[in-house]
């Protein structure tokens, strides 16, 4: 752990909920939910005014509309986050070459590798314009921890939360650490937090003060010697620029267990070609394909088979998917799809096709083709753009951009605004109106935003 708190965490606050609020004028100051929407969907992210009503992430939809049923319910808008994140990000590396990010809304940075800080007055200095220069690009809030390891510079900006700053003076973590929950130091999770409980140790505190001895005795050799290290504040860990993603892999829950196989090759295909699609936004191609598959009483099994060399052809991955699948049961009823590949690379391997449909050519040379199954297409699902998803953007040719408010028995009701507008609108179209057709989003505006819509007192605090 080094003597200055130059380790810089940043959090993003509510972060999709918060995208939506900055793009949506008629949801600022009030409960956003933004996930899956179907009757086994999750929460993904909830606003703090829907947090009030005791929603959080991971929370089952059905659980969130009994407690908060006033909030926006919204389908994610991935593409729009990782925008957003690409400008925080952006932003991130200005300060230093050691940016380590965890996820769109989160990373450590190391300040002191960028010359950007290598006292406390600096660090603090260096947060609060980093705070207003992402909320000048973006419109959404961050909070900062600073500390002189990754462990107290996440915890300094949990306790910032929300659109906040918290820095750890050297000299001061273990009385910050020591009255906290163990819960809260890294790798300490409900097993490992059951069997300290039982010991009776419920502090990192008590964690620091039971011994390395005792930890061990109670964890085992590793995670016992880690465990006491966390609790004295010990963190030499560093910030990691980049972290090779070990695989890449799409999956979807189903509203209704599938039980047409025709059906299931479908969402596999469709699977497949999202992953690759995915895997090529990474400029990443891998050697082997999993299929993953939950039944309807949760049992899940995978499968994989591995090529000779790597690919990002949508064809391969989706002939190689499909084989995995004619070994697998789904009679009873799948409840989950899942397509990954993993064993990455930077580079394809040219005409690995012959390789994924070699059985396929052989059976071909010994007679006809098999008559395929009845088109997998469900003729009662809507084409892709027709899909009215809560949350999504669209444009009328007569009323200009907005976003679907909501949809149902054979109509879609939209609010026009932009995120620079005052709230607009609400409009109420069948779901085959011509004039009316699903868009790209509109820019968050960053300082025009704010100008046109009130100036500072008019942007949500998240």
């Amino acid at each position: 752990m080094r003597g200055q708190p130059t380790i810089l965490h940043l959090d993003m606050d509510a972060f999709y909920a918060s995208v939506e609020q900055a793009a949506k004028p008629s949801l600022r100051g009030k409960p956003v939910v933004v996930g899956g929407l179907g009757p086994r969907g999750v929460v993904a992210t909830a606003s703090y005014e829907a947090r009030r009503f005791g929603v959080h992430s991971a929370m089952p939809m059905g659980q969130a509309r009994r407690r908060c049923p006033n909030a926006a319910f919204l389908y994610p808008r991935f593409d729009v986050y990782r925008s957003v994140s690409d400008t925080v990000m952006a932003l991130l590396r200005a300060l230093s070459p050691l940016v380590e990010p965890l996820s769109l809304d989160e990373a450590f940075v190391d300040l002191a590798a960028g010359d950007s800080a290598h006292t406390a007055a600096e660090a603090e200095a260096v947060g609060r314009e980093l705070r207003e220069r992402i909320a000048a690009a973006t419109t959404v809030t961050g909070s900062v921890g600073l500390a002189g390891s990754k462990m107290l510079a996440k915890i300094a900006s949990e306790r910032a939360k929300p659109d906040g700053l918290q820095l750890i003076e050297p000299g001061t973590e273990r009385a910050l650490l020591d009255p906290l929950p163990v819960r809260t130091l890294p790798g300490v999770g409900p097993a490992t937090d059951g069997v300290l409980r039982r010991a009776g140790i419920t502090t990192v505190g008590e964690a620091a003060g039971a011994g390395e001895t005792e930890l061990v005795r109670l964890l085992g050799s590793a995670h016992g010697t880690g465990v006491h290290a966390m609790a004295l504040g010990i963190d030499d860990r560093p910030v990691v620029a980049e972290r090779d993603a070990k695989s890449v892999s799409v999956e979807d829950t189903f509203d209704v267990d599938l039980t047409d196989r025709a059906r299931v090759r479908h969402e596999v295909d469709r699977l497949a070609e999202r992953c690759v699609q995915r895997l090529r936004e990474h400029g990443r191609s891998g050697r082997t394909v999993v299929l993953k598959v939950r039944s309807h009483d949760f049992s899940t099994l995978t499968r994989s088979d591995t090529l000779r060399g790597p690919t990002d052809d949508p064809a391969v991955v989706r002939e190689l998917a499909a084989r995995l699948l004619e070994g697998v049961d789904t009679t009873a009823g799948v409840r989950l799809l899942g397509v990954g590949v993993t064993g990455l690379a930077d580079f394809t391997q040219e005409d690995l096709f012959a390789q994924a449909g070699a059985t396929v050519d052989g059976e071909e040379d010994s007679g006809p083709a098999p008559v395929p199954a009845r088109q997998p297409e469900p003729a009662t699902e809507p084409a892709p753009d027709r899909r009215w998803l809560p949350g999504l953007d669209v444009t009328h040719t007569e009323y200009g951009p907005g976003w679907v408010q909501g949809s149902g028995v054979g109509r879609v009701t939209v609010r026009f605004e932009t995120p620079g507008s005052p709230p607009g609108r609400v409009r109420t179209f069948g779901v085959d109106d011509p004039l009316l057709s699903r868009s790209a989003p509109p820019p968050l505006g960053g300082e025009d935003q704010r100008s046109s819509s009130g100036g500072e007192a008019s942007r949500p605090k998240s």
